[in-house]
């Protein structure tokens, strides 16, 4: 009979630590201060320097990631990033093994095989589970990063991406042009952001 009210007590404890510490909400508000109701951000998600954090409206962001904005990170508008993913725009375990100890007493710019620079994710992108996206990447409009991919780099819009080290194995616009066939009343809407000359309208499906 002890072990009844067991059940409950962790249902209740999941759903207490779920509405405090993990329920996404709508609303978030720029660095700037402008109201972005659209931007979901899950609290588990760790923002180191958020003043290099520029994020569009429509964003969402996921459970347990890490975004390292020191040398600054662009999300646009309408970025999907689902969890476990870490962007980041430094790196410095090269510097670390060569210089040992000393690492700490040699400004930035002086610590050889230091890597720093800026991620740009571009509208309408979506980043898979368990991804890192590391320092100086620039992804196009409507790419897809599938799961467990580290990407480092420039990559045009609509690149299906993959892989470690991640290159583009397709474009999303064939997928896109498949459901717009079965749904040709969004077209306009697709084409709105994704551009009529680049849009998946003249695409064949695979």
């Amino acid at each position: 009979m002890s072990m009844l009210p067991r059940p409950w007590l962790n249902r209740w404890r999941r759903a207490l630590a779920r509405a405090l510490l993990f329920r996404t909400v709508f609303g978030e508000r720029s660095q700037a201060g402008r109201a972005l109701p659209l931007t979901r951000i899950s609290p588990s998600t760790c923002i180191e320097h958020p003043e290099g954090l520029v994020l569009a409206d429509d964003v969402f962001i996921g459970h347990f990631n890490l975004i390292e904005a020191r040398q600054g990170v662009r999300i646009d508008t309408g970025v999907q990033i689902t969890n476990f993913v870490s962007i980041l725009t430094h790196s410095s375990h090269r510097s670390l093994r060569l210089m040992g100890h000393d690492y700490g007493t040699v400004p930035v710019e002086g610590r050889p095989g230091f890597i720093a620079g800026p991620v740009h994710i571009g509208a309408f992108s979506f980043i898979g589970p368990h991804c890192v996206i590391e320092a100086n990447t620039q992804l196009g409009k409507g790419c897809l990063v599938r799961s467990h991919s580290r990407v480092r780099g420039q990559f045009p819009d609509f690149a299906v991406i993959a892989g470690n080290p991640a290159v583009v194995v397709g474009d999303t616009r064939d997928a896109d042009a498949a459901l717009l066939a079965l749904h040709p009343e969004w077209r306009s809407r697709y084409e709105a952001w994704a551009g009529v000359a680049n849009s998946a309208a003249g695409r064949r499906a695979p």
